[in-house]
């Protein structure tokens, strides 16, 4: 699913805006045990209760696609007859009515999620009555072409609140609230079908993780039973570590500049097409990139073999996984230096008397502490 698809079904997720048919949710304590369940009409609830079960709903479509959003394939066979992909199916074409379904997918989840804590199941079931858009991308409110019919599920830890001094109004004074547990925002999830190219999409679900360093293979593994691409946290530390063997001495400032360089602006001018797919960079593309740096034969020769080797043939990386464009930084040990990632440039590495120096040009607005001071004559 690409941003306006995910940005579509998040804007539905609003009192006025729903067809939601029900709210179902199972409360597991931290010996795996059910505390509650609950089944509930969300036109029944009270607008600020249900607005938050919305909002809950919501983050769990909130994030970067193929980071924290990540596209899960089932196989062909998976789709004609697999005990997980038909509990999925089950609970889409039921509308979470069937208990007996509900309560086999909690037990799924209870018997395989590792997570600190109480945690809340959240399920909901709703329809959309896709609407026509043109070729102007229009959008036709009475001109629909299929109804989408989903669930989204929404798992959210439930933590301690600490012991406070609180204002209660009626009294008009106040006094000690007691500990409280109160419901945190999503730590994983997922929406069945994906909603690719605005129709339904069986082969597919989109999988919310809060962490992008922890995706809870052990949940995915048990609701999808799909290989998932590798975590965004890994994929740049192996992209890191492979630029960084393969380079060896030639693995220098000007490198990085370059490479970060060209894949934020890459990054940026993709950004602006919000139906796009996420970017992907393939070994190619930063072998052209180590070439146009002046890297040697032996060590461009090196990166691919290395390459291939963590990531596989032939295989992309997404972009944003391994680049930051909103972020260039250097670190020593000591020092800690943070660079506007448009004016990289400033920076550069020089050795001087035997020493090594990291040199920034600094022209004017220079500040120490929120201090504006000069540099003079005396520096040179």
């Amino acid at each position: 699913m690409n941003k306006k698809e995910i940005s579509e079904l998040r804007s539905r997720l609003q009192l006025d805006k729903n067809a939601i048919s029900c709210i179902r949710g199972c409360y597991v304590n931290d010996k795996r045990e059910v505390v509650s369940v609950f089944d509930y009409s969300l036109m029944s609830l009270p607008q600020e209760e249900a607005e938050k079960y919305l909002a809950l709903f919501k983050r769990t479509l909130a994030g970067v696609p193929a980071k924290n959003l990540i596209d899960v394939d089932f196989s062909v066979d998976q789709v004609m007859d697999s005990e997980e992909h038909r509990l999925l199916m089950e609970m889409r074409n039921t509308a979470l009515k069937d208990d007996d379904i509900v309560n086999a997918f909690y037990l799924k989840v209870i018997e395989s999620l590792v997570i600190d804590g109480n945690y809340l199941i959240l399920l909901m079931h709703d329809s959309y009555d896709v609407p026509f858009r043109g070729r102007d991308d229009v959008k036709v409110d009475d001109a629909s072409e299929e109804v989408f019919s989903y669930i989204l599920c929404s798992i959210c830890p439930v933590k301690l609140t600490k012991p406070a001094l609180s204002y209660f109004a009626v009294e008009n004074e106040f006094h000690s609230r007691e500990i409280d547990r109160i419901v945190a925002s999503p730590e994983v999830g997922f929406i069945f079908p994906r909603f690719d190219d605005r129709a339904s999409n069986i082969y597919g679900a989109l999988y919310f993780t809060r962490d992008a360093a922890n995706t809870h293979e052990e949940l995915i593994d048990a609701v999808f039973h799909a290989e998932m691409p590798m975590p965004a946290v890994e994929q740049k530390e192996t992209f890191q570590s492979v630029l960084e063997e393969a380079l060896e001495d030639e693995m220098s400032l000007e490198v990085v500049q370059t490479v970060h360089e060209q894949l934020r602006e890459r990054l940026e001018e993709h950004n602006t097409d919000k139906t796009a797919e996420p970017l992907t960079i393939s070994r190619n593309e930063v072998k052209n990139v180590l070439e146009s740096c002046g890297v040697s034969e032996e060590h461009v020769a090196k990166f691919e073999e290395k390459y291939d080797e963590q990531f596989g043939l032939g295989m992309g990386l997404t972009a944003n996984n391994i680049v930051d464009a909103k972020k260039f930084e250097l670190r020593t040990p000591d020092v800690v230096i943070k660079v506007n990632p448009e004016r990289s440039d400033l920076v550069e590495t020089r050795m001087i008397d035997g020493s090594k120096y990291i040199l920034i040009r600094a022209d004017e607005g220079v500040e120490v502490n929120g201090v504006n001071i000069r540099i003079g004559q005396k520096e040179q």
